[in-house]
């Protein structure tokens, strides 16, 4: 069989909702790199929260973090990575603009660096993954460079407000993204950037046409990459946006459904 590249979203896909890699979906996985296929991981996560998971399947392909934002090889620092940050003025008028609605928390993300507007026990359990280095209070005077994502936490009821302000005023300089449950957040990177434009800078790299990628996702922020993808699967407990455009739904993040999907797909 031709080689495939298996594209995996993190939460909510390959994760169970332990926050842990299933032994027979990791079997899957490690069977069809030894088939030829190659393997890639591509999240809205920082690398820092994302590498327990790249090592635990011990990958060697690039990684698309930050939702595209960041598109790196992390066993081979002479890759053309490509880092995409939001300009420091969009930050600024994103911040500038948004102070008449309600929200609870500001955080910029160099990185791995984290900048915390306002301190809070909740959110440092999740940014505190990777030991990243924090930094407390106004991010107009401590964010001192272009961050490579940003997020807004406020409550379930005001993020769609938030979102809707967002694309009436910024949508020509931004990207925004809605977290999954429990975490009432809007992360926002730069305009153009998406998981599919990540994966399509690997596939070129490997040589593997569209139709011979197989992406599953279940959020929002899987979208593009689903719809890119030659074979766009979604997961089950998914949104039903991305049923809709999907190719192909398998079974839930709990019950295998990527290793059950590439056993058969792939005659595994």
């Amino acid at each position: 069989m031709k080689q495939h590249l298996i594209v995996l979203d993190l939460d909510g896909t390959l994760l169970t909702d332990t926050k842990t890699i299933s032994p027979y979906t990791k079997d899957i996985l490690s069977k069809a790199r030894q088939a030829g296929h190659q393997v890639m991981i591509a999240t809205g996560r920082p690398f820092r929260a994302s590498q327990l998971y790249y090592n635990e399947l011990a990958l060697t392909t690039p990684i698309v973090n930050f939702n595209g934002a960041l598109v790196h090889h992390p066993r081979n620092k002479a890759w053309d990575a490509m880092h995409s940050p939001i300009a420091m003025s969009v930050v600024h008028d994103v911040v500038d603009s948004i102070h008449k609605y309600e929200y609870n928390n500001l955080i910029a993300e160099v990185m791995d660096d984290v900048y915390l507007h306002n301190d809070n026990d909740e959110l440092m359990n999740i940014l505190n993954m990777g030991n990243p280095r924090v930094t407390m209070g106004n991010l107009k005077f401590n964010l001192l460079e272009d961050p490579t994502s940003l997020l807004i936490q406020s409550s379930e009821s005001n993020v769609p407000i938030i979102r809707q302000h967002l694309h009436d005023v910024h949508a020509e300089l931004i990207e925004h993204r809605r977290w999954g449950a429990p975490f009432h957040i809007v992360e926002i990177v730069r305009k153009g950037l998406n998981k599919a434009v990540g994966i399509s800078k690997v596939a070129h790299e490997f040589n593997i046409p569209r139709d011979r990628i197989i992406a599953f996702g279940d959020e929002d922020n899987d979208l593009e990459m689903i719809d890119y993808a030659g074979i766009g699967v979604a997961m089950n407990n998914g949104i039903q946006e991305l049923k809709s455009i999907a190719n192909e739904i398998t079974l839930s993040n709990n019950e295998d459904g990527i290793g059950k999907f590439l056993e058969d797909r792939l005659k595994l």
